[in-house]
């Protein structure tokens, strides 16, 4: 139901959520499980009355997400409630990396120390406690793999039925991941847009009743998860903003809540305002937002996937328009590196950091090494780039293997040449 702007709608499950708002037009509408305004078709966001937040309440909170409640649309009391506690992941200083492109200061935000190996555990957590309040019994998701597998964890822990759509084709290691947890996995003959487009009829259909569907009915709630990267990031960085930042684009969510995350700590006085510059990555592949950027375009022309960055693989991000508009504002860009490139990358963050990324970390990490290569990006300003998964998920993608197989003796490993 819309509202006026100024109506109160404070519902303490939602801490300091007061509102859904339109981006499109500011609508607002209160707190329920509807993502689309009802005036202009526009997706709905969180608005909020953050309050006074300060860095020592933060920094005494618990050792993951739920330390920075004061600014996402939950619960005050959500780390006492069954949830699989993400985050805090590792901000690694990657000095080696940076040394072999020729950056002065590096550092990989690697979220694949996350409960099921990839970032998607951050906003399947918030989805979670949205479920919960609205009385949803079935948590699902349309998925490239990785939010199978959180939505399926995630249900588990917290007690939901799950049943999760996925494309036809994916990743073993995704499948396997997704399936463990005891709920219902289905494979749709097509791609991510067509398992996209039949949860939304689901939805609308008395067989989806009380389902929770983590990226479209609760897509407002699920998508502040990402804004978690930012406050981290800032906080392990000492309170201050990176200069720079590389973040891989699927649906373009994860930009776009990034960016929102560091727009709020600056809001509410936790860091300094200074600029930064925001770059996101796509897989030549699969780039219909790299490419429109690189054509001078406002407007993202869907394409059909075709690359191993499966987990990137969206061919209509339904946030593409606004990846351009931050990279435009922030002075960043968008570009794309084909899938030779994403697997040379994989190797090379793997060999200086001991890494192991699944092809979306490829993604960025190959974006990476082409801005320095092409002068995009400014060596001496400190960077940061986002690892959003585990390679252990997407093993077919690399051919490395052992180096040679010898016999049990010392005379055998030096006729090998291992000496």
């Amino acid at each position: 139901m819309a509202i006026t702007a100024t109506e109160p709608t404070a519902v303490r499950a939602f801490g300091p959520g007061t509102a859904l708002s339109c981006r499109e037009c500011g609508e607002r509408y209160e707190l329920s499980p509807i993502f689309a305004c009802q005036f202009c078709f526009g997706p709905l966001e969180v608005a909020y009355d953050f309050g006074d937040v300060t860095r020592e309440q933060i920094e005494s909170g618990p050792k993951n997400i739920w330390r920075y409640r004061s600014l996402l649309p939950v619960p005050t009391n959500v780390a006492d409630l069954p949830n699989m506690n993400p985050g805090l992941t590792p901000l690694v200083r990657a000095d080696r990396l940076a040394a072999e492109l020729g950056l002065r200061s590096l550092h990989v935000k690697d979220d694949s120390a996350n409960p099921t190996h990839s970032f998607k555990d951050r906003v399947v957590a918030i989805a979670v406690e949205a479920a919960r309040t609205f009385g949803f019994t079935t948590l699902s998701c349309s998925s490239t793999g990785n939010l199978a597998g959180a939505v399926g964890a995630a249900a588990a822990r917290a007690g939901f039925d799950s049943c999760v759509f996925i494309p036809a084709g994916l990743e073993e290691g995704k499948v396997v991941m997704a399936a463990v947890y005891g709920g219902k996995v289905v494979a749709i003959d097509g791609n991510y847009d067509d398992v996209n487009r039949f949860c939304s009829e689901l939805i609308g259909d008395e067989a989806g009743e009380s389902w929770g569907f983590t990226n479209v009915n609760l897509r407002p709630y699920y998508a502040e998860g990402s804004k978690t990267l930012a406050y981290e990031i800032a906080e392990q960085l000492g309170w201050r903003l990176p200069e720079q930042i590389v973040i891989p684009i699927a649906s373009g969510s994860q930009l776009t809540k990034i960016d929102k995350g560091f727009q709020e700590l600056v809001k509410v006085g936790l860091v300094e305002d200074r600029p930064y510059k925001v770059f996101g990555a796509q897989a030549t592949g699969c780039s219909p937002v790299a490419k429109a950027w690189e054509n001078g375009h406002d407007v993202i022309q869907p394409v059909k996937p075709d690359t191993i960055a499966k987990s990137l693989a969206i061919g209509n991000p339904a946030d593409g328009p606004y990846v351009l508009d931050i990279a435009t504002r922030t002075g960043g860009s968008v570009e794309h590196v084909g899938d030779d490139e994403i697997v040379d990358a994989i190797k090379l963050l793997a060999r200086t950091e001991g890494i192991f990324a699944e092809t979306a970390g490829g993604v960025t990490t190959g974006v990476l090494r082409k801005l320095v290569r092409e002068g995009k990006l400014d060596p001496e300003a400190e960077t940061v780039i986002v690892n959003t998964g585990d390679g252990l998920k997407t093993l077919n993608a690399v051919d490395s293997g052992v180096t040679a197989t010898i016999k049990p003796s010392l005379a055998a490993f030096k006729a090998e040449g291992l000496a």
